[in-house]
């Protein structure tokens, strides 16, 4: 899937799949990019990790390969059936994947941080299991000091107000991730961590964003404060995030992108 709550897109998680198209749809238009790195060529068996409702997946089909996208949210994936009937798709958990016939390459946009540190392995053995030797690995997630001024400022309204925040993701940077990659059969061939600031959907944007990906990081917060509570983090943000002559947010992403091969 892409950019929600604790558990995330290829464990368990729920996820409301129209609000997602319609106001986070920069997440699969920003995949693009990694799709070309993944260069998906005709007769190839592709797996998308973290399909969420299916657009990207759509257009590794749409190059010939055959396709099957994994998502551990139901309503992702019937938004991804709805939408794209021909889909190969399914509800899986990315920790406990086993391919019924091994794959050529394994894509993943804006998923793999929804899995935290501690299961993480669990996920690289698995998916370097689903692959032939020679195949390729090619993501991108968020890395180490993404959503970094976000965080910042949930942590410190909620702090304020007696509550922790808990940041669910994990945002590895190059030296800690490549080393994992090698530990599971995979020879890193291209890494690179960079910022990316990502405009917000309108001028309610980031108010939108805690709402779509911030249940665990304002988890605490009782559902008669939660209003209030976004309004202070947007308030602690809007200086250096919000842009008045354009009327929109701008997140403060950190990307991490590689292509890695199965040894």
């Amino acid at each position: 899937m892409t950019d929600g709550d604790a558990s995330g897109p290829t464990t368990a998680d729920e996820w409301d799949a129209d609000a997602y198209d319609d106001q986070h749809s920069y997440v699969h238009q920003y995949g693009g990019s990694v799709l070309e790195l993944l260069d998906p060529q005709p007769g190839e068996r592709i797996l998308d990790v973290g399909c969420g409702t299916g657009h990207l997946t759509a257009e590794i089909a749409e190059h010939g390969a055959t396709v099957h996208g994994i998502d551990a949210s139901a309503e992702m994936i019937q938004g991804a059936r709805e939408q794209y009937p021909a889909l190969s798709v399914e509800q899986a958990d990315a920790r406990r994947f086993e391919a019924e016939e091994p794959f050529d390459a394994v894509f993943s946009n804006a998923a793999l941080h929804w899995i935290p540190d501690e299961d993480h392995d669990d996920v690289l053995a698995s998916l370097s299991d689903a692959l032939v030797p020679g195949g390729r690995f090619v993501a991108e997630m968020g890395g180490t000091g993404n959503v970094k001024a976000i965080v910042e400022a949930a942590t410190a309204e909620l702090a304020e107000r007696g509550y922790e925040a808990h940041p669910p993701w994990y945002f590895p940077g190059i030296h800690e991730y490549t080393p994992r990659l090698a530990a599971h059969g995979f020879e890193p061939r291209r890494a690179v961590l960079f910022d990316r600031p990502t405009e917000l959907d309108g001028a309610e944007g980031i108010h939108g964003w805690l709402g779509m990906f911030g249940d665990s990081l304002l988890g605490e917060v009782p559902d008669a404060e939660l209003s209030v509570a976004v309004e202070g983090v947007a308030d602690r943000l809007r200086e250096e995030m919000y842009d008045p002559d354009r009327d929109v947010w701008v997140a403060d992403y950190r990307r991490l992108r590689f292509l890695a091969v199965k040894e």
